[in-house]
């Protein structure tokens, strides 16, 4: 049996209008069987495949693609290129309202929408009270939908999502809509329909969201695939990537520092046992060379921060009572290690600040970036040592399939 899901270099283009005669000239192209002269592609080059039992996020920016990709595959637009292959049945929650008449009673559209997925009205008349149940929105479902509110729209949604039980559910952002109360029942449910065999495509901006309830993550940006794989792994980049735009945006430009400056003139950051990563418990050594200008001994300020400048710890020489070697005229060196490290996975800066020998004015400013190995729903920036005296250490499963690495592309 092959995947339930494949796409190999699926690609979607719009046609771009300008004007009034760009779309004279549109019509006149296709009428005779010509491409549209200009487009837009919404995304491009996208190959995955899901086997039956997986749960694979979408993640990425505003117009990367992601709900563009989720119509492809949920059969509402044809894609310009590229080959998609579906072996099962697609119960999909996209844009608010989809397959809704707003006029009708959220009674009449629950009939309606589960008559267009295929339920026969046995069926439908068997499980009307418990997809009514499930929306939870009291007499307003006697009440045209036209008058509901978003949350409302997608609780009816989701509820007759939930009685189809599909061979692949497809979510754009359900979650980011509904109350908390919707939230939990919604998150308990997809938990049970993937603990049952269930096949999930999980669109949301939420990484705590798709950590817990997917196995895969592909990030898409600007309609291309820039990493997929491992959930964990990808969300954590994901994560490390906007907060560098973050600190990089906050940053302005730094200008040189004066010849009268304390200057960090070399930065090393020695993790141990090599590589590019450090295993949690393990630690780094820094080697920080400093030019003073009056040949006074300098201080140095050590920190580390976030990828998006979050501060999480700081010291100094002069707080340590560290004091330089002086390697020679106007040049000190100092060295610090860091053993044990308590931090969670996810990529940060360790950043040197050259200071006067007072301690009171900083001068200048190097960084080195690192990354803590491994992977975490935890919250936060550091591990604290606790513990649970009352509770089971049982552990817990989300989903039916193991934990096995995608390939990256």
């Amino acid at each position: 049996m092959g995947p339930l899901l494949a796409l190999e270099n699926v690609g979607k283009d719009y046609a771009r209008v300008d004007a009034r005669g760009g779309r004279v000239r549109l019509v006149w192209d296709l009428l005779r069987g010509r491409s549209a002269a200009s487009v837009f592609t919404a995304f491009d080059g996208v190959s995955l495949r899901l086997e039956r039992g997986q749960s694979l996020a979408i993640i990425g920016e505003n117009g990367a693609g992601k709900s563009t990709l989720l119509k492809v595959i949920a059969g509402v637009i044809k894609p310009t290129r590229g080959t998609l292959v579906v072996n099962g049945r697609v119960g999909a929650l996209l844009e608010l309202g989809s397959g809704f008449h707003p006029d009708y009673s959220g009674l009449a559209n629950i009939e309606l929408a589960a008559a267009l997925l295929g339920l026969t009205p046995a069926e439908i008349a068997d499980r009307r009270e418990q997809i009514v149940a499930f929306a939870d929105i009291g007499e307003h479902i006697r009440e045209p939908i036209k008058h509901y509110s978003s949350g409302m729209v997608v609780r009816l949604g989701f509820a007759v999502a939930t009685a189809l039980t599909p061979d692949i559910l497809i979510t754009d952002e359900v979650l980011a809509v509904g109350d908390e109360s919707f939230q939990k029942k919604s998150i308990a449910w997809m938990e049970k329909y993937l603990a049952g065999g269930g096949t999930l495509l999980f669109v949301s901006h939420s990484m705590y969201h798709v950590q817990k309830l997917c196995r895969h993550a592909l990030w898409l940006e600007r309609g291309r695939m820039r990493l997929y794989g491992d959930a964990d792994h990808v969300a954590r980049e994901y994560v490390a990537w906007h907060e560098a735009r973050a600190e990089a945006a906050a940053n302005t430009a730094k200008a040189a520092p004066p010849a009268s400056a304390y200057v960090v003139t070399g930065l090393a950051l020695t993790i141990d046992g090599g590589g590019s990563e450090i295993d949690p418990g393990h630690g780094f050594r820094v080697d920080v060379e400093v030019r003073s200008p009056d040949d006074r001994e300098p201080v140095l300020a050590v920190g580390v921060v976030r990828a998006d400048g979050t501060p999480v710890y700081g010291t100094t020489s002069e707080i340590d009572r560290a004091a330089p070697v002086r390697l020679g005229p106007m040049r000190y060196a100092f060295s610090i290690r860091f053993d044990d490290l308590s931090l969670l996975p996810g990529h940060y800066r360790l950043r040197a600040h050259a200071m006067d020998p007072e301690g009171m004015r900083l001068f200048d400013t190097h960084e080195a970036p690192f990354v803590i190995a491994g992977t975490t729903r935890e919250l936060g920036y550091v591990r604290l040592p606790h513990a649970w005296p009352h509770a089971e250490t049982t552990p817990k499963t989300t989903a039916a399939e193991p934990r096995a690495a995608a390939p990256e592309r």
